[in-house]
């Protein structure tokens, strides 16, 4: 299998994104964590890009103590780049040059020259501009692979029995609620939680069932524990994922708007129903943009399913795999 080099910010929701793109293009990676040596270097990266200068110079070693000169140096073992986030467009670049391939980079590179990256997944909610280099992306890269689900579903299997004390039903009916927390672009409140909540326990069907995340406040979190789920997921508490399951096996999925990651699993993969819980705050800001885009599609509000087979083939093509 082909193998592309994966530079990674650290940040999960980057991270995936490159790793689901990998997976997409059918190539193994090898992933290494990377960080500019300060904030002042980011910035020159900037200006140093804008005149054709690109050095591995403005960056710290790897996580695994290695310089990004030596990485640079690997020809002939990786068929491409792959990166996510500002913190790695720039060494994106740089490295590819050096290894004699192409890279591919997810989000849209604003402040950086676009002709001289390979491929670039741009979601729409960004507004690109029209490049031939460019592929417009309806939502973020999810993991969609049978394999990563089945394991989220047995591992949900255990959990759900260790956390109720109760055996976990194959063809269980459930729908469940991923709630994610507050940004600059929404809010999220307890009055507001619990107005939701309200609506989703008049309206239960089957089974409910709940996640909260690393971003959702504490004073909300204790209105979520305070209603009778059949299966509850308390982040401050527990750290386990039970998302993938929620995907695989609910009929109806409430996402809060602010939580692009999570809309976008919900709306790629499994066959449930999307609601958005709407904590946005008005504007045209990316966020609305992202929302009203998923419901204009037709796989928010519904159950109509995103595909970027098509997407994905360009990329492929793009980067010459």
């Amino acid at each position: 299998m082909r193998k592309v080099l994966l530079l990674t910010d650290g940040k999960a929701g980057h991270e995936n994104q490159s790793k689901a793109l990998a997976r997409g293009l059918g190539c193994d990676f090898e992933a290494v964590r990377i960080a500019f040596s300060s904030p002042l270097a980011k910035a020159a990266s900037y200006f140093l890009d804008r005149i054709g200068v690109h050095t591995t110079s403005l960056y710290s070693k790897t996580s695994d103590g290695l310089d990004l000169a030596q990485i640079a140096a690997r020809r002939g073992e990786f068929a491409a780049v792959v990166a996510t986030g500002s913190g790695c467009f720039y060494a994106a670049k740089t490295i590819a040059s050096r290894l004699g391939v192409k890279c591919a980079v997810v989000l849209f590179p604003r402040g950086y020259r676009l002709s001289d990256f390979g491929c670039i997944l741009a979601p729409t909610f960004d507004r690109p501009p029209q490049r031939d280099n460019i592929v417009e992306l309806p939502a973020n890269l999810v993991p969609n692979d049978a394999g990563f689900y089945s394991k989220g579903v047995e591992s949900f299997r255990r959990h759900y029995v260790e956390t109720t004390g109760r055996a976990f039903a194959d063809g269980t009916s459930a729908q469940a609620v991923i709630i994610g927390g507050p940004n600059k672009c929404s809010t999220m409140t307890p009055e507001w939680m619990k107005i939701q909540l309200d609506v989703i326990f008049a309206k239960k069907k089957g089974e409910l069932w709940v996640t909260t995340s690393r971003r959702t406040p504490a004073d909300v979190e204790k209105v979520v524990d305070s209603y009778p789920w059949d299966y509850r997921l308390i982040y401050s508490r527990d750290k386990f994922n039970p998302i993938p399951a929620f995907v695989s096996l609910a009929s109806r999925l409430y996402v809060t708007a602010e939580s692009t990651g999570m809309l976008s699993e919900a709306c790629t993969c499994g066959k449930a129903e999307v609601a958005v819980l709407d904590n946005l705050k008005p504007g045209g800001h990316k966020f609305r943009r992202f929302v009203d885009g998923l419901a204009e599609g037709g796989y928010a509000g519904g159950n109509r399913k995103i595909d970027l087979s098509v997407q994905i083939a360009r990329a492929r093509e793009l980067l010459g795999l």
